[in-house]
């Protein structure tokens, strides 16, 4: 995807549609607010699409996929939507943006951002004192908020729930944060250590945030004052749900759709087609399930397909400097969801190159 559609698909379509937000992008707020914000629309965009990815990842085996029509769909009926998958979506997203900005300021790409020394000198613990580069996650987060939560220009208690969410993601890039360390004393003895704070891999703030998913809080509200609109005893209402949602806990307001069954008009494509896992090497128990999660559980049968399958094989180095491959052909074993009227297609051969996304 190239730079220009990649910037205005993880901005305008990520945080215009996958958050939810009216008819309003990052795209006006970079015209409209200080111009010093333009350096940082380019690792807005790139934490976005992370985020994103992330979600792909952590979602890859399930109902609920994460598909592209997250990024396109947000409305149904003119209502938005605000499920436990949404509450993902819009952590994961908040701390791609928060993560990127970061560590882009820890890497010297922003004039006006450094690591943060606020803290070196002082003892951190026995044996230890503050020193070193930090990440300057406070940056990051003040710069990622003035992208993202102005997004959400609503009032109501979606707003709410999805301004908490996005700083649900944000607290979890702090939460994941690692010490590091480097010893000082003689002949390295390690008498003193000088230490400081460092962004955790992406992937754990991923892992950490699907926690949160598995274990986000639904909102009951008191539906009868809410129906008073934005009066004081339906901001009353609202007030007093929150009152009691931590602020690490992700929360929902809505039940999620049957994700097994195709719903074109909510941009979900339902578990036909999708493929599943039956075999292969380190696979979690929850990998080893999902042909009976995607396929039986969901009223389809499961359906095996040979693929041809071409990859680099026999690599030799030669001098100097090059690596030359054979191409080697092997058929695979795959496996798919398919209709149970449906006659078992036969095994057919499709040529593609390793690595291919689909």
């Amino acid at each position: 995807m190239k730079t220009s559609t990649f910037l205005i698909l993880s901005i305008a379509g990520v945080y215009g549609a996958v958050l939810h937000a009216a008819a309003w992008s990052v795209n006006n707020f970079l015209m409209t607010g200080p111009k010093a914000y333009l350096t940082y629309s380019s690792s807005v965009a790139a934490g976005a699409q992370s985020g994103m990815e992330e979600c792909k990842f952590q979602f890859g085996w399930e109902r609920w996929n994460c598909p592209e029509s997250a990024l396109q769909l947000s409305t149904h009926n003119r209502l938005r939507s605000a499920t436990r998958e949404t509450s993902f979506v819009h952590a994961i997203s908040s701390a791609g943006v928060m993560y990127t900005l970061t560590r882009n300021c820890s890497m010297g790409d922003f004039e006006s951002c450094g690591c943060d020394d606020s803290r070196n000198g002082r003892v951190g613990g026995r044996g230890w004192v503050w020193g070193g580069c930090s990440d300057n996650v406070e940056f990051g987060e003040r710069i990622s908020k003035l992208f993202v939560d102005a997004l959400e220009t609503g009032h109501d208690t979606r707003a709410l729930i999805n301004l908490h969410n996005n700083e649900v993601g944000r607290l979890a890039v702090k939460a994941t944060m690692k010490r590091a360390c480097k010893c000082h004393g003689v002949s390295g003895s390690c008498s003193i250590q000088t230490c400081w704070l460092q962004l955790a891999d992406f992937r754990e703030i991923g892992n950490y945030l699907k926690i949160k998913y598995d274990q986000a809080h639904k909102l009951e509200m008191d539906k009868r004052r809410m129906r008073a609109g934005n009066s004081a005893d339906s901001r009353g209402a609202t007030a007093e749900t929150f009152h009691h949602v931590h602020a690490t806990e992700l929360v929902f307001l809505e039940d999620s759709p049957d994700y097994c069954t195709r719903n074109a008009s909510l941009g979900h494509h339902g578990t036909e087609g999708r493929e599943c896992l039956q075999t292969g090497k380190n696979l979690s128990q929850w990998e080893k399930r999902s042909c009976r999660r995607l396929c039986t559980e969901c009223g389809l049968r499961v359906e095996e397909r040979r693929t041809e399958v071409v990859a680099s094989c026999n690599c030799k180095f030669h001098w100097c400097c090059t690596v030359r491959c054979e191409q080697c052909r092997q058929l695979v074993a795959k496996h798919f969801c398919a209709r149970r009227d449906t006659p078992a297609a036969p095994n057919h051969i499709r040529r593609r190159n390793k690595g291919h996304k689909r």
